[in-house]
């Protein structure tokens, strides 16, 4: 009985930390579009104005990252991507949203 009830309460904890892609994608909309455009697939008129080639985030490269590594790459920055630390609060929502632009 003892395990039942920490099984469950595991799920219950999981289910709340769970992401929310619609938030995510309102926060992508408001932070990343205008860099990696509204399917993921990157700017490049950005890209050339930066001179940098940016990763297509419907690439399966993309989605066979990490949420953490992903989560890392929004607020750290990386590449020529500066950091959006103002994101920590809404990184796992923004991954969840990248992984419905998945091919």
């Amino acid at each position: 009985m003892r395990r039942l009830i920490v099984l469950t309460l595991a799920f219950a904890a999981t289910a709340l930390q769970a992401a929310d892609a619609g938030a995510g994608k309102a926060a992508y909309d408001k932070s990343c579009k205008s860099c990696h455009g509204a399917d993921g697939t990157a700017s490049s008129a950005i890209g050339k104005m930066m001179k940098v080639d940016m990763r297509n985030l419907q690439s399966a490269e993309v989605q066979a990252s990490s949420d953490d590594q992903l989560k890392k790459d929004i607020i750290d920055g990386t590449g020529k991507m500066k950091p959006m630390p103002n994101l920590s609060g809404s990184a796992a929502d923004i991954v969840a949203y990248v992984r419905t632009l998945k091919k």
